[in-house]
């Protein structure tokens, strides 16, 4: 019975990792959202490096006019092949080819941040630490493994822009069969050979995760998040292209309810003042 309660902790906390729930996630600049020169670099990033596997289709391109791109930039610099400025971005891989080669169909894109959205965490945070959380792993299928979401199936497709790094990852959880707390850390280097030191725990110990890693170039590694941020504020416009618009109209709206408001007491007050 203990043996098999010790398991049911084990897979509960591995499950409470796997979404995010035990892992510290990094808070996304949320003033990214507003820089239209962020926006149209995450644009940039999410067409040349996440288009290849990742449609939006419920987005159309000439949306992107919200962000200060015209038609001409749009269609000079952003579409490949022969699609026109009113299509969705719609990707030439079939979803039978996809699931294919990779087992399952790559998400689309369109309402992401909004789909990883939940009541621990935004999804724009979850994102953000996601696409900065991958580290070597030589023991993966791809080479790569993520912090955030432990034996991803998707590969680091931005690598080569963030430079190789150390990851050092630190767990505490129950050992299998009942017999205590343990501390396991585990050091990745940047090819990928991981050295695992395991400390028993006397008494009781919070079951959790962390993490930290040392870039081999710092420099560029900051760079890097800076381009993460920006395609996180792009696919959060994504979700959402006409949020700006909406919220600038809304303002607007409440003035004049306002200002309705006080004109339609004064009147009330004169009607009523003669009546009396």
């Amino acid at each position: 019975m203990s043996k098999l309660i010790a398991t049911l902790l084990l897979l509960a906390s591995s499950v409470a990792y796997a979404s995010g729930a035990l892992v510290h996630l990094d808070t996304w600049p949320e003033s990214r959202g507003k820089d239209l020169a962020a926006l149209q670099n995450g644009a940039r990033t999410f067409v040349n490096y996440c288009m290849g596997c990742h449609s939006a289709r419920l987005m159309r391109w000439n949306r992107l006019n919200a962000i200060g791109l015209d038609d001409r930039q749009i269609r000079d610099f952003l579409i490949f092949g022969e699609q026109k400025v009113g299509d969705t971005m719609a990707i030439a891989m079939r979803p039978a080819d996809a699931k294919a080669w990779f087992g399952k169909v790559p998400p689309d894109m369109s309402v992401i941040t909004r789909a990883r959205t939940s009541f621990d965490y935004k999804g724009t945070d979850y994102l953000y630490s996601l696409l900065r959380g991958y580290y070597r792993d030589a023991s993966s299928p791809t080479g790569w493994n993520n912090v955030v979401y432990p034996n991803i199936g998707m590969p680091h497709i931005l690598w080569q822009r963030q430079g190789p790094r150390e990851a050092t990852i630190e767990r505490v959880r129950h050992e299998l069969g009942g017999k205590g707390m343990v501390r396991e850390v585990s050091v990745f280097d940047a090819a990928g050979n991981v050295t695992v030191t395991r400390t028993p725990i006397e008494g009781h110990a919070e079951e959790g995760s962390s993490y930290s890693f040392k870039p081999a170039d710092p420099a560029l590694a900051r760079q890097f998040d800076g381009e993460v941020a920006d395609l996180v504020a792009y696919l959060t416009f994504m979700t959402d292209p006409s949020a700006t618009t909406r919220v600038r109209i809304g303002v607007w709206v409440l003035l004049f309810l306002a200002f309705f408001t006080v004109i339609a007491w004064w009147l009330n007050r004169e009607y009523w003042k003669d009546i009396r």
